[in-house]
């Protein structure tokens, strides 16, 4: 990413626009079921990090065309990778896709990282990739269609862009383990009774506007205190109790306003929604 923005530039497999303080990045290959090619994995984050590190939205929502959300991993993107000149060289061939896999991970994990939360609206299928994908969002929204399946193992490989280390934090064990060794589909209504979904529409079209409209009133609040909640957040997932009750003392040390505070209560006292500033673009370089 270079002069373009994220919602000026032309991307291959994302449309993005931004309205009232939300990016809304729409997959737009529907003739491809939105397959993951390799242009996806060099987009996708080029597109979530000039967002983030602009501070152009203070939502995401990420949401899909067609039939399905995404089939998942265009193969094409492992083709001669990891290839090595003869047996002696299997090692160091190996070390070289240890590192593509890490790249393809960092795709998805500038998602959780990102400074603003970001929301997912699926339909259809939610298939291999991109199950690592959506369970790197903040929330997911799906229609009554959709369905959530681990692909990895019915091709005869192991899952290995995200979904094992997040859904293991989003829904029980149990369930990690029975979808990962099936392959089976996972259905709308039951991932909502597991809690992978936060709730379930009838439609493509409403499940898109109700994570538009959640994405404006996250955009309504002070960017300061939902950026610290996402870190707590994120912080408390991955540490113990203890470790993480320290930890947001020490942030609200730092980051507490007292300003962003009292504007809520003028705003109240005055009947208007309060103003709060943006988070600042981030320092790049010296």
């Amino acid at each position: 990413m270079t002069a373009h923005s994220a919602e000026t530039a032309a991307w291959t497999c994302f449309d993005v626009s931004i309205e009232d303080a939300v990016a809304h990045i729409q997959l737009k290959r529907p003739e491809a079921m939105n397959t993951m090619n390799k242009a996806f994995w060099a987009e996708l984050p080029a597109i979530v990090r000039d967002i983030n590190d602009n501070a152009r939205a203070r939502c995401i929502v990420i949401s899909s065309t067609g039939k399905h959300f995404s089939a998942g991993m265009d193969l094409s993107v492992f083709a001669n990778v990891g290839e090595g000149r003869g047996e002696t060289d299997r090692h160091v061939a190996g070390e070289s896709f240890r590192r593509h896999v890490h790249a393809l991970q960092d795709t998805f994990s500038c998602l959780d990282e990102a400074r603003m939360p970001v929301i997912a609206a699926i339909q259809g299928g939610c298939i291999g990739g991109a199950v690592d994908f959506t369970s790197a969002c903040d929330i997911r929204y799906c229609t009554a269609d959709a369905f959530f399946t681990i692909m990895e193992i019915n091709i005869g490989m192991t899952a290995d862009v995200g979904t094992f280390p997040r859904l293991c934090k989003l829904i029980p064990e149990g369930w990690v383990r029975e979808l990962a060794y099936t392959g089976r589909r996972l259905p709308a209504q039951r991932a909502r009774d597991i809690g992978l979904v936060n709730e379930v529409f009838d439609t493509h079209e409403a499940v898109v506007a109700h994570a538009l409209a959640t994405a404006r009133e996250i955009a309504s609040k002070s960017p300061l205190a939902v950026a610290g909640s996402k870190v707590m957040i994120n912080y408390a997932r991955d540490h113990t109790i203890k470790d993480g009750l320290d930890y947001i003392a020490l942030w609200q040390t730092g980051m507490f306003s007292g300003p962003h505070m009292a504007e809520t209560f003028v705003a109240k006292q005055e009947g208007r929604e309060p103003a709060f500033p943006d988070l600042m673009p981030l320092r790049k370089g010296l």
